[in-house]
């Protein structure tokens, strides 16, 4: 099951051979017994007209499908049952959606719709709002034909954000009670199986032979689980791990256990099924139980359940599989799922048998893992003799990478769990040093593996929960840095007048910190973002109060670079007297620092300003000056670029025969380069 919120798409079944089948009627999935009658209702209602078709209008909005009942009464496999049935129907894949967190919080609408669209591969922008993400998700529907399955729904308003107006799309939601608000719902209200599927259920897990020795054991164990799949999954687990002991045994052993009157009615059978087991586990696996309640979106691996209990990460990979054999866990791939209708017990039991001390503890271990594996993840792509590389080979080998696949395919399959870690730790309030790691190392891996682009919408977020922890901590250097981030992200997307409001923050939060750095960066992203508004008075004012800091300081490539955004400013305004001896003044600052690509690129810039302000000749010598230290730094592509710059201006003071020789001394520069790129690629696959 993926990570709560998270969409995962499943291509719809393959079509049997021959007809459809009668609604209800199709071979259910092995390992799914019973309900019968449920899904031969739930089949009537996809087939039956709304109120627009009999009206003879075509549906507003998709059909929509409710399975209601407590956890643990089988409710999400009756909804993957339908959805096997039907989903060749929807050619376009069913979708599976976890709308409440193992911790029984709703999963915010933003990060649900954040996955949906990334199952449907469409860029999220990052830093996008909740009505611009909605609106995105509901037009990805409209043009798609889609089974929607939304687990676990905490409230109605959450499906209605998730409704597309689409009548080929079919919605199933599960959810405890009536989601009332929803136009033209089908609600589909279930308890516990019959007693023959409760056998049934229960043979899978103790074999027949147990079963047809004392069918009425079987019975009476099954009526103790109040036929509900979680606790007959439960006591089968137990029973299946202990081949000697009879039905009979387990029913009355069951039996003795006393139900608990603060649970809800129809989850006490499953707390009795859930106390019973635990209480039959060994003390070290039954304290990794109890402290996986702590597992961030619901999932575990050997190393989160190491830390957890502060054991071995053999010792933990073994009591995860003693837990999965009971039916306590779900076996994901390499981790372990924490099952939602077990999840409240586990936490209640955490509370009731740990100290707040030790819970603090085991979250700081296993946040303390987390940052070491991320650092891990991230050294590996260093090249071989760096510093990350060595410090790598000091790291215990439990929590190095072989290579960068290994990493990388263990980034993407961690993903949910460490961004859950990430807003876990910072919701604490009392690991604040160690969540600043944590989202400091996550930051880090996902653009090393990624990309900073490919990152950028969970860059957004994780920055968001740095100035968090800033702002609380009162720390204004990193809440400048933070803001300064989210402000370039901000940029990226065209929300200019949001990053133009972030970088003032910033500029405060850096005079705070008396942050010369973060203060000089956030002058400069004023500049840039009235720019980008086109208020080219403001934008050099801005430049102009960074360039001032920078030249106090003597900090001399900033001071270049400076400069010439500054030319560039004055240039897009027609002050072409300013731009120009910014543009000079850019070049001397190269000159001094011996750079002579940015002396060129200068001086190119100078070169054309001149020509704007009417000055052809100026301008023609300005350029074979950057020509040439171009040629001298090597600088194939950018003297080839300045040559048909040449070659423009001499035609426009009419000489064509100097301007063609120009031309054709930029085509042989081009072709140079192509060839040399040739040989130095037919080199390397050699």
């Amino acid at each position: 099951m993926p990570d709560a919120g998270a969409g995962r798409t499943e291509p719809g079944p393959a079509p049997h051979p021959g007809a459809e089948p009668e609604p209800g009627t199709a071979l259910a999935a092995p390992g799914f017994f019973g309900r019968q009658r449920e899904l031969k209702s739930l089949h009537t209602d996809i087939e039956r007209a709304g109120l627009n078709t009999i009206a003879g209008r075509k549906a507003a909005h998709t059909r929509v499908l409710l399975i209601a009942g407590q956890r643990g009464s089988g409710r999400t496999a009756l909804a993957r049952e339908l959805a096997r049935q039907v989903g060749r129907r929807y050619p376009d894949g069913v979708l599976h959606i976890r709308l409440t967190e193992p911790s029984g919080e709703p999963v915010p609408a933003e990060r649900t719709a954040r996955d949906l669209l990334g199952e449907f591969g469409i860029d999220v922008p990052p830093g996008a709002g909740e009505d611009e993400l909605s609106e995105m998700v509901r037009d990805a529907l409209a043009e798609r034909r889609v089974l929607l399955l939304l687990d676990d729904a905490h409230d109605a308003e959450q499906v209605d954000l998730l409704l597309p107006e689409n009548p080929d799309c079919l919605v199933v939601a599960v959810a405890r009670g009536p989601l009332t608000g929803i136009p033209d719902i089908r609600p589909c209200t279930i308890g516990g199986l019959d007693a023959k599927a409760a056998i049934e259920l229960l043979g899978t897990y103790t074999g027949s032979v147990r079963i047809t020795v004392d069918p009425q054991a079987a019975e009476s164990l099954a009526e103790e689980c109040g036929g509900q799949p979680a606790a007959l999954a439960v006591v089968g687990g137990w029973l299946a791990a202990r081949p000697t002991v009879s039905v009979a045994d387990a029913a009355k052993r069951l039996r003795s256990v006393p139900s608990d009157p603060e649970q809800p009615q129809g989850a006490r059978a499953l707390a009795r099924a859930f106390r019973f087991v635990y209480e039959d586990l060994p003390h070290p696996t039954a304290g990794v139980l109890r402290l996986l309640a702590l597992a961030p979106a619901g999932f575990a691996d050997a190393h989160t359940a190491s830390a957890l209990a502060g054991c071995s990460v053999s010792a933990a990979r073994a009591a995860l599989d003693d837990l999965a054999g009971l039916n306590l866990l779900r076996p994901a791939g390499e981790q372990y799922e924490v099952l939602g209708s077990l999840a409240p017990f586990m936490r209640a039991l955490m509370e009731a048998k740990e100290r707040p001390a030790e819970v603090q503890l085991a979250r700081a271990r296993m946040l303390e893992r987390t940052v070491r594996l991320l650092q891990s993840c991230r050294a590996v792509t260093e090249p071989d003799g760096s510093q990350a590389r060595k410090k790598l080979a000091a790291l215990p080998r439990a929590v190095r990478f072989p290579n960068t696949r290994a990493a990388a395919d263990w980034l993407r399959s961690r993903r949910p769990a460490l961004l859950a870690s990430a807003r876990l730790a910072v919701a604490d309030g009392g690991l604040d040093t160690l969540a600043r790691r944590l989202v400091s190392a996550l930051v880090r891996a996902l653009a090393a593996h990624q990309g900073t682009d490919a990152a950028a919408p969970d860059l957004y977020g994780l920055h968001q929960l740095v100035l968090g922890v800033a702002e609380r901590q009162g720390l204004h250097r990193e809440e400048a840095a933070a803001l300064l981030n989210i402000g370039d992200l901000d940029a990226l997307t065209g929300r200019t007048h949001d990053a133009l409001a972030r970088y003032r923050s910033a500029l405060d939060a850096g005079r705070a910190a008396n942050d010369h750095y973060a203060t000089g960066r956030a002058m400069e992203s004023v500049g840039g973002a009235y720019q980008e508004l086109q208020d080219w008075h403001r934008a050099a004012d801005w430049y102009g109060r960074a360039l001032a800091q920078r030249l106090s300081r003597g900090e001399r490539a900033d001071e270049a670079r400076l400069y010439g955004r500054l030319g560039a400013v004055h240039g897009c305004a027609g002050r072409y007297g300013e731009a120009l001896r910014h543009w000079r003044a850019a070049a001397a600052g190269f000159r001094r620092l011996q750079d002579l690509p940015g002396q060129a690129r200068a001086l190119s810039e100078a070169a054309r300003i001149q020509e704007y302000a009417g000055r052809p000749e100026e301008s023609l010598g300005t350029c074979q000056e950057a020509v040439e230290y171009a040629r001298r730094a090597g600088d194939t592509r950018l003297q080839a670029a300045l040559e048909l710059r040449l070659a423009d201006t001499l035609d426009r003071l009419g000489d064509p025969t100097a301007a063609r020789l120009h031309r054709n001394a930029s085509d042989r520069l081009l072709s140079t380069e192509t060839s040399a790129y040739e040989i130095r690629s037919t080199s390397a696959e050699g």
